[in-house]
């Protein structure tokens, strides 16, 4: 967890255009990381999870020098979301098995991105609103995207959930 967060806060820095960052392609996947946690051992170990890789990612993202806005940003936006995630996940659990990651991770990702752009660059001069509206596309993208890999990792270790209606 901590090493994607780190990862995300790096790539944040750089734009690929004025609607995007390359942060947006691999942030989603500490949602996939909480989600299996939660699937496999419930909300309780999954917010270990969060509270373990925000400590660790905002002290590898300081000691990586990444800009102290950033840091702070990413901070705050990554325990709310996650903890947002866990809870809307553990909400749906019990429902058909790709609607608690899915929508869990879209809410979350809505969230963060409102929280990291306007914390990290607000009155910067780059284009943040932009930069979120672009990030948060990709986003949910990539929630759909990792639905597979999920199913893939929860079939593997028997957690499929049965089918409730």
């Amino acid at each position: 967890m901590a090493g994607v967060v780190l990862l995300s806060n790096v790539l944040v820095q750089y734009p690929i255009n004025d609607w995007l960052t390359y942060g947006a392609f691999s942030y989603p996947l500490t949602y996939l990381v909480t989600d299996v946690c939660n699937r496999w051992a419930g909300p309780s170990l999954a917010r270990r999870v969060a509270w373990v890789g925000f400590v660790c990612g905002v002290a590898f993202s300081l000691l990586a020098q990444v800009q102290w806005r950033v840091a702070v940003a990413s901070g705050a936006a990554f325990i709310v979301s996650q903890l947002l995630d866990i809870a809307v996940f553990n909400q749906l659990r019990k429902k058909t098995w790709w609607k608690a990651p899915l929508l869990g991770s879209c809410v979350a990702s809505s969230i963060d991105t409102l929280i990291f752009f306007s914390i990290a660059f607000a009155g910067t001069g780059l284009p943040w609103i932009t930069l979120g509206a672009g990030d948060l596309c990709v986003k949910l993208a990539m929630a759909l995207v990792l639905l597979a890999p999920f199913r893939a990792i929860i079939g593997a270790m028997g957690l499929m959930p049965r089918r409730t209606r």
